[in-house]
């Protein structure tokens, strides 16, 4: 009981005020609606630039496919499905297929699934009407209907409850990227529709951006939950208010055009070379908009970013991420705090983890997800043991629970970069000092020529059992295991990985979760000692 009340109030005590109140006003006060008024269309000034098509999500029979999980549904009519995870219903509700691959070949299904979703969810009702789904599906219809130039009447009336639903149900009990689409939604539809009703939308969508948006883009370009999936499902965001802005001839309030350049930099900065994003906090690929895809919907905006000019070191401050990529090899660390405090929900226990690209190919990873759902997988695949760095004692070096709760969190200190004859960089962090004698865990990487040498060091009293894992991807090769080295075969070439210290090297089975729903076997590096402090291990790799 002790422990569960502690777990609770590291959990609280980081929330806002605006946070807890508007958990308690949900409660009590419900939206309410008026039926009255009959909106217009307001008339466009440009053509909508085409948005990014995501991958198609319904296919022939009524099948369909969300989060690598394919369901049969010929009548569409049981939208809230008992037997389906909350993400799978959430994303059955958001109509990204309206703006799809190939979405024009199924125009006249569209058509019909929106009556569909209309006679069978009335206002309020479950899971189509909470704000964050409701948020995407008011975007995503509006974009369908200035790209089809078709809107019923039907369709405008449904449209203008949700919106008017939603502009009594702000996500201010969560924030972040929540709220974000919420506002994305208001202003959408307050510019799509006209009158003063629509005008309240957009002044208080606009009111909130002009609020939220220093908070939510660093100074580095990154966005502040520090996960590259969503920071580019923000990106994508603001792109698209660039674009229906242009499209009404209407001027943003302020210029976001700066800000959007550096958060294209920064998410090639936590790419790897095969174009996709890195597995940190939350990121899995199948989700977001690739950064390629992007970069092109940018220049459709007349905003430009050159993709291939980074290299060297490349130091994230604000975000907490180190980049070092120097000829055939690309690492990107992670030595940030779980930020922000009051929003930690896709935070993960991974603190000086690193992922590692050799020859264009991944082959050091963190572990990715498959799951949202509350459960041994999702308390599993946000703790230490999924990531490459280092666990003690079995514990995590956050405290993460429930889905997307968070209690005692690591503190990162001592950051340092070198430049010279080599590139070094390090950290350290306190996760483990609350309940494991003070311990404290550094760890230091050093590229020269082609060897990459990592150090780590725990400090503290004691006896201890310290675990560090280098996950691998699954298309490495793993040959030849001797005592505390291994040959590795990556696209044909030689790498070997040696452990120097008092611990003993074993290879071991895992799961790699590239995406939501998906399981694929893997295997990993695992360094085990047990003993007492202080500990000190050096992992070197060659190739």
């Amino acid at each position: 009981m002790h422990n569960k009340v502690l777990l609770l109030f590291n959990t609280v005590r980081y929330l806002k005020f605006v946070q807890i109140a508007n958990r308690f006003k949900r409660k009590f006060v419900k939206p309410k609606i008026d039926f009255s008024e009959t909106p217009e269309i307001s008339i466009i000034s440009h053509q909508f630039k085409p948005p990014i098509k995501c991958p198609q999500k319904i296919f022939d029979d009524g099948v369909f496919k969300f989060l690598n999980k394919e369901v049969n549904i010929h009548s569409v009519k049981d939208w809230n499905i008992n037997n389906q995870d909350k993400l799978w219903l959430y994303n059955l509700h958001y109509f990204d297929d309206l703006n799809a691959v190939d979405s024009e070949q199924r125009y006249s299904f569209h058509g019909n699934l929106i009556q569909e979703w209309i006679d069978n969810n009335p206002v309020g009702y479950k899971n189509g009407w909470e704000p964050y789904p409701s948020s995407l599906r008011i975007v995503n219809w509006i974009k369908w209907f200035l790209l089809t130039g078709n809107c019923k009447q039907t369709w405008l009336d449904s449209l203008a409850n949700q919106t008017r639903f939603l502009s009594q149900n702000l996500e201010y009990h969560l924030l972040g990227n929540h709220l974000f689409a919420n506002v994305k939604a208001l202003i959408f539809s307050g510019l799509y529709i006209c009158g003063d009703e629509a005008n309240r939308w957009y002044r208080t969508g606009i009111n909130i951006l002009c609020k939220e948006l220093p908070e939510q883009v660093l100074s580095d370009g990154g966005n502040f939950e520090l996960s590259p999936m969503y920071h580019a499902i923000f990106l994508e965001d603001l792109l698209d208010l660039i674009n229906i802005h242009q499209t009404y001839g209407k001027d943003l309030p302020f210029n976001i055009v700066k800000e959007v350049k550096q958060m294209l930099k920064w998410l090639d900065s936590m790419s790897h070379p095969d174009g996709e994003i890195s597995f940190f906090n939350d990121s899995v690929l199948g989700v977001a908009p690739t950064l390629n895809e992007l970069v092109n919907y940018a220049s459709q905006l007349d905003i430009e970013y050159k993709l291939g000019k980074l290299s060297g070191l490349i130091y994230l401050k604000d975000s907490g991420y180190i980049r070092l990529d120097r000829k055939d090899i690309v690492i990107i660390a992670d030595v940030a705090n779980i930020g922000p405090d009051y929003l930690p929900g896709h935070g993960h226990a991974d603190v000086l983890s690193f992922e590692m690209s050799l020859f264009g190919q991944r082959l050091i990873i963190n572990s990715g997800i498959s799951t949202y759902k509350e459960g041994s997988d999702r308390q599993k695949q946000r703790g230490t043991l999924a990531h490459s760095t280092i666990t003690i004692d079995g514990k995590d070096s956050s405290q993460v629970w429930s889905e997307f709760r968070v209690a005692k969190r690591a503190k990162v200190f001592n950051i340092k970069t070198t430049v010279s004859n080599s590139f070094k960089f390090s950290a350290c962090h306190d996760g483990y000092k609350g309940f494991l004698d003070r311990v404290i865990h550094c760890r230091q990487w050093c590229l020269y020529e082609n060897i990459l040498e990592i150090v780590d060091k725990v400090t503290g009293n004691g006896k201890h059992k310290i675990t560090s894992v280098l996950p691998l991807h699954p298309n490495i090769l793993v040959k030849n295991l001797q005592g505390n080295s291994v040959n590795l075969e990556i696209n044909g070439k030689k790498v070997n990985v040696n452990f120097e210290g008092d611990g003993l090297l074993k290879l071991e089975t895992s799961k790699y979760h590239k995406e939501f729903g998906l399981s694929i076997r893997n295997e990993q590096l695992v360094y085990r000692y047990n003993g007492k402090l202080p500990f000190k291990s050096k992992i070197r790799i060659t190739w």
